[in-house]
């Protein structure tokens, strides 16, 4: 099936930014998720106490890793965004439900916002779906 919408052009410089903003989100994200899989004792205090059983914490490290990887292979990219937003918005909501300090609650928002940022300045099938300019 051939898609009616056209293509918008990336620049250079714009497709690089995107490229530099998904490598920082993806480093992070693939370090949280190997520090869940090992359950570091961090991870596993930080866990608890925001209201998680401590069996579960492999269980969401192998989410974020799967989520990760669908982001980072170009054909499931938007994919992956999307479900990375998915898990993003279960850890702000995890935070705010625990009253945790307002950092710990942004930082899930944040990292879902360079996470699409970074997508949209590299991938030319989502700045035709979202134009910003006409």
């Amino acid at each position: 099936m051939q898609s009616t919408v056209e293509s918008a052009s990336v620049s250079k410089s714009a497709r690089w930014t995107g490229i530099i903003l998904s490598a920082v989100a993806v480093l992070f994200m693939l370090f949280d998720a190997f520090t869940k899989l090992i359950k570091a004792q961090q991870v596993i205090e930080a866990t608890v106490r925001i209201g998680f059983p401590e069996n579960t914490i492999v269980l969401i490290g192998a989410t974020l890793l799967v989520c990760t990887v669908l982001y980072v292979i170009p054909r499931t990219s938007i994919l992956g965004a999307i479900l990375l937003t998915a898990y993003f918005g279960g850890a702000t909501a995890a935070n705010v439900r625990a009253d945790s300090p307002a950092f710990n609650t942004s930082f899930p928002v944040i990292f879902g916002i360079l996470v699409w940022l970074g997508l949209f300045l590299r991938e030319s099938r989502l700045r035709a779906l979202i134009p910003l300019r006409t």
